[in-house]
């Protein structure tokens, strides 16, 4: 079972460089954790795409079913006042945005803050430095 965050959830929907990469990771383990705000993010990035005209409408539309079916298939980590706390001592420690935050701390609290050994799978850079300084086994590794 692995975390992922938003950033990696999209290239399962529609094809970008790293599609094949995390398409791999999903196909040696299905099970997926994400946080409560993940689908919202992945609609604002597909959303974004449309408007600077890289995705078709039509496509948009295939790419939001692809992701209800991945929403309805993952463990979802709910708001709570811990997962808030949480997310605001790594916004003192590590340089991230609101939302990144909530996503490392949404994973913190699924692994009860057992990193080592657990994965964590995001395509953004800052998210990763963040997680693999909180012990998570960061994916892709190369990147």
């Amino acid at each position: 079972m692995k975390f992922w965050d938003a950033s990696a959830v999209v290239p399962l929907c529609v094809q970008e460089p790293l599609s094949d990469t995390v398409r791999e990771f999903l196909a040696d383990d299905p099970s997926m954790v994400v946080w409560w705000g993940t689908r919202t993010e992945c609609i604002s990035a597909l959303m974004r795409q449309v408007r600077q005209g890289n995705l078709a409408p039509a496509d948009e539309r295939a790419a939001r079913h692809v992701l209800h079916a991945l929403m309805q298939a993952c463990i979802e980590m709910q708001p709570s006042e811990t997962l808030r706390s949480t997310a605001e001592r790594l916004l003192a420690v590590h340089p991230l945005r609101t939302a990144d935050a909530l996503q490392l701390a949404a994973a913190i609290l699924w692994c009860q803050g057992l990193t080592t050994e657990q994965s964590f799978v995001s395509l953004d850079r800052r998210l990763c430095d963040a997680g693999y300084r909180e012990g998570f086994t960061v994916l892709p590794k190369a990147f």
